[in-house]
């Protein structure tokens, strides 16, 4: 029996390291023939269909009735129940229960809406599979669709097709190969058949495989299949996906935590009203109305309208973190973001500007510095702090000349639509080969014209073996060899260099001042190449020939700047308490240079490879993430790791990834975030946000989003159960001080949780940002969302609602029969006042700027009339159980109202005073 790569048996082989002969013995498959239609059989039903095998989720149905779990919920339902009955007894419509009902149906509709956008990242994994593909069967060539293919096919491949499975190549003809979807690596990859690669090399490099949901560039080839559906590195992918599960947020958690302690509070709160109310009855006479009493502090304990409130105020928070170019996917993600202790970032792109500029020349004569920024062919050239005019410069053009030729990049202009208006640059081709062209043009050298006068006769292309590009031109009477490529291999095919404008013979001396000079530009991160040149007669039969003898001409130094607001926003990160490490599939010298430069490390014993990181047991990287901030030539599966060991550490993590191997890492991290213009579909639906501008200080004002919708968040909760617990124990009075009924009604209580509670926390919802946000720690997530004093301000500002409403109600009851209207009228005034006093922990309402907030100053307002609509508008009092008061009786409701207002800003007094204490010698 033949073995997949990937699939469960630990003896299966690694097909990279095996000679070809070895690979086709193994898979038993005849090389010039391929499969028979029997074997075909039976490893269809052995392997099964080459597909990607997602686990069954639940179905809209189940996840509909799983959003009535809530423990509030499920007690409004009882409540609802309860109210039927009693509103049956009575011969009564029973609209309160109606009420309920509709509230609750209401929130399991939003948690179902919010739940519903499932998980779609194996979903476009499954977008990268290939429909039909050609492939030999019994000696001939037949098209079938992709899912049947088996380990042993012989596949062929042609320029854009998309690979259906993993297989070794058994040829390859000028073959190039696009892994970025996989790897992450944008280059594409050069394919060879004929060699045989250690053990442990790494996917991305090994260049005799290819990999299903990869695509081919350029070439031909054909694949022998290794491994199908869940065993391809794909399929890994798919299981990791599946492995990963969704943590709660810290948000989802804090309101599991809220409504579990409301429900008990709740609970133990009707107990004892209906115990003490009977003890003092001394009979079951008045169960009926202590039940009733129950029913209204069950409905008055759970915020409903907070659900709402709290789905609507992430939402405004998705809202700002877009036009900031953050696009959140998932809701809770929003807060969550506030909690972000760690960033993991991607180096390419993110920290950088993702576009190579050329910044040195060193020819043998002198070493030029070019200035310039991106893409665009505009820049001047140094020699000495002075700057020169490089057609006077006989060696700087030679080798810009000579990197021109040995160029497949393409650098366009696109006119803009304004007159007058600068042209728009891009690229086609391989970003290094862009820079090149970039900085010749800044030189007047164009590629189209050059290649005109002397066009492209022959060529060797660039290989990972051979590490250099070779290109033969016409010239006049002979032919110009120009090469480019490793610093080091091109020189060790040189035997002159060019001087003064003439060759002459290399010597060791200046061999080793090349060296010394490549060495030093690498050491500060920068991507170095080598030029040479040569004259030829002819054209030899051996292509190879043409690169023996060459001509040095000099050292070409390139890099991806970092992005000019990245130095700062790393900064901000580490004011704001947030560490910053840079993750990055590129050379740790490079990474290292980059990231001394933003400020991520101080010291080289601060940045660690893939090959040292694979060898660390998990308690070893436990270690090393405490003082590593960066990580270079990571591999993709690598990040997992480096997530779950600093969260393990009790990390709250954001990591960054493009590729489809980063979605488990994404997935597995508290923050995933995507790039929106690199990232694969994969990648983003695997992640909680996308960058649309793969910046990393977007990254940053996210998080400052975030810890802004969590102070509101904050804001308005203890705004919203302030009022709830004042509510519950002004009801949970009236029995206990002898008062037979009940002075609010489940109704006029939902009234007061939805709109008098739920539009004026709407509008806290959009208090702007306070000063220093972000020059403070991160809130801790795991923290209770009753901690910071929040709990006992809640029971504080309780207490006071009830005794100012309670008082009312014993002055007002004996001589006013409509005594609970002003009661119920008292409350949701109340609840406006506070609105105004909650919006700041420290500042006085009167020292606030109504106008800051003119949602909050809106909400009030309308909130007021709708009241005094309850109140004066006849079926609206005939519905809610209300009366018409009286001006004097309004006023005295006015009154008693703004008792907490005052109470909330003698407290912010109290605190002033304190800390003036503490702050005098």
């Amino acid at each position: 029996m033949i073995q997949a790569a990937g699939s469960p048996h630990s003896d299966a082989p690694a097909w990279h390291s095996l000679p070809l002969p070895a690979v086709i013995q193994k898979l038993q498959s005849d090389p010039d023939c391929g499969l028979t239609s029997q074997q075909v059989t039976q490893r269809q039903r052995e392997y099964g269909p080459n597909e990607l095998i997602s686990s069954p989720g639940r179905s809209a149905w189940q996840l509909f009735l799983d959003q009535f779990r809530n423990v509030m919920l499920l007690m409004l339902i009882a409540v609802a129940a309860i109210s039927v009955l009693l509103d049956l007894q009575k011969g009564e419509f029973p609209k309160d229960a109606l009420a309920i009902l509709l509230v609750v149906g209401l929130n399991g509709l939003l948690g179902y809406l919010q739940e519903s956008r499932a998980e779609k990242a194996l979903a476009a994994l499954k977008k990268l599979a290939s429909p039909s593909v050609r492939v030999q069967r019994d000696g001939l060539w037949q098209e079938i669709p992709a899912n049947q293919l088996v380990p042993g096919d012989r596949v062929l491949l042609e320029a854009g097709v998309q690979i259906p499975a993993d297989g070794r190549l058994v040829e390859a003809v000028n073959l190039q190969v696009r892994e970025a979807a996989l790897t992450g690596e944008a280059v594409p990859v050069t394919k060879q058949a004929d060699c045989v690669l250690p053990e442990e090399t790494e996917l991305g490099e090994r260049r005799n495989m290819a990999f299903m949901g990869t695509e081919v560039l350029q070439g031909r080839g054909i694949l022998l299949v290794t491994a199908t559906g869940m065993n391809t590195e794909l399929g890994k992918v798919a299981k990791l996906l599946q492995a990963v599960e969704n943590e709660p947020t810290p948000l989802q958690r804090r309101m599991s935590q809220l409504g579990n302690v409301l429900v008990s509070g709740s609970l133990v709160l009707v107990a004892l009203v209906v115990i003490v109310g009977l003890l003092q009855a001394r009979s079951l006479a008045p169960f009926t109305s202590l039940l009733e009493t129950s029913l209204s502090m069950a409905v008055a304990v759970v915020p409903e309208g907070l659900p709402a409130v709290t789905t609507v105020t992430l939402a405004i928070g998705t809202q700002r973190m877009v036009r900031r170019n953050a696009l959140i996917r998932r809701l809770p993600a929003v807060e969550t973001l506030g909690s972000v202790t760690t960033i993991c970032s991607d180096k390419t792109g993110t920290l950088t500007e993702n576009k190579m500029v050329v910044t040195d020349i060193l020819t043998p004569d002198r070493h030029y510095h070019v200035s310039g920024t991106g893409y665009i062919p505009k820049g001047s050239f140094y020699c000495g702090g002075q700057p020169i005019d490089p057609q006077s410069a006989p060696d700087l053009q030679a080798l810009l000349r000579a990197v021109v030729f040995c160029n497949d990049a393409l650098l366009q202009a696109t006119l803009p639509a304004q007159r007058g208006a600068a042209p728009t640059w891009s690229i086609l081709g391989d970003p290094t080969e862009a820079a090149l062209l970039v900085a010749a043009a800044k030189a007047n050298l164009q590629k189209a014209s050059l290649q005109e006068q002397h066009p492209r006769v022959q060529e060797i292309p660039f290989s990972s073996e051979r590490k250099r590009m070779s290109v033969v031109v016409q010239e006049e009477g002979s032919y110009g060899v120009y090469v480019k490529g490793s610093a080091e291999l091109v020189l060790e095919q040189c035997a002159y260099i060019q001087k003064s404008g003439t060759w002459q013979a290399l010597s060791e001396a200046d061999r080793q001042a090349i060296l010394a000079a490549n060495n030093r530009l690498a050491a500060q991160g920068i991507r170095v190449l080598g030029v040479a040149t040569q004259r030829l007669q002819g054209i030899p039969e051996n292509l190879e020939e043409i690169e023996r003898n060459l001509v040095w001409l000099g050292l070409v130094g390139m890099y991806d700047p970092p992005r000019p607001e990245a130095r700062e926003a790393v900064a901000r990160c580490r004011q704001a308490g947030i560490r910053t490490l840079m993750v990055t599939g590129d050379h740790q010298l490079t990474a290292i240079a980059i990231a001394r430069e933003l400020g991520i490390l101080d010291s080289e014993s601060q940045a660690i490879d893939g090959r040292t990181l694979s060898r660390l047991s998990f308690e070893e990287l436990l270690q090393t993430v405490q003082r590593v901030n960066v990580y270079a030539r990571v591999a993709p599966e690598h990040k997992l790791r480096i997530v779950q060991a600093l969260q393990k550490q009790n990390q709250f993590v954001a990591m960054t990834g493009d590729g489809v191997n980063d979605a488990p890492a994404l997935r597995q991290a508290d923050i995933g975030i995507a790039m929106g213009i690199t990232g694969t579909d994969v990648s983003k639906e695997a992640s909680d946000m996308v960058l649309l501008d793969d910046n990393f200080a977007t990254i940053v004002a996210a998080i400052e989003e975030g810890r802004v919708v969590y102070n509101n968040v904050r804001r308005f909760v203890k705004y919203i159960l302030g009022s709830n617990i004042g509510e519950v124990l002004t009801v949970a009075a009236t029995p206990l001080l002898g008062l037979e009924d009940v002075p609010l009604t489940p109704l006029q209580i939902l009234w007061m949780n939805l709109v008098t509670d739920g539009l004026p926390a709407l509008a806290l919802a959009m208090e702007p940002a306070e000063p220093g946000v972000m020059q403070r720690p991160p809130f801790n997530p795991k923290e209770s969302i009753f901690a910071q004093g929040l709990g006992a301000y809640m029971v504080r500002v309780g207490v006071v609602f009830a005794i100012s409403t309670i008082l009312m109600m014993a002055i007002v009851k004996a001589h006013i029969p409509h005594w609970r209207t002003m009661v119920f009228t008292t409350l949701c005034i109340a609840q406006m006042g506070h609105a105004l006093a909650a919006r700041s922990n420290d500042k006085l309402t009167i020292e606030l700027n109504p106008f800051s907030n003119p949602y909050l100053l809106g909400a009030v307002l309308a909130t007021l009339l709708l009241q005094l609509a309850l109140l004066y508008v006849p079926f609206l009092r005939s519905f809610f159980g209300t009366e018409e008061l009286t001006l004097s009786e309004l006023l005295i409701c006015m009154g008693f109202s703004t008792v907490v207002m005052v109470w909330v800003d003698l407290e912010k007094l109290y605190r002033r005073w304190r800390q003036g204490s503490r702050q005098t010698p």
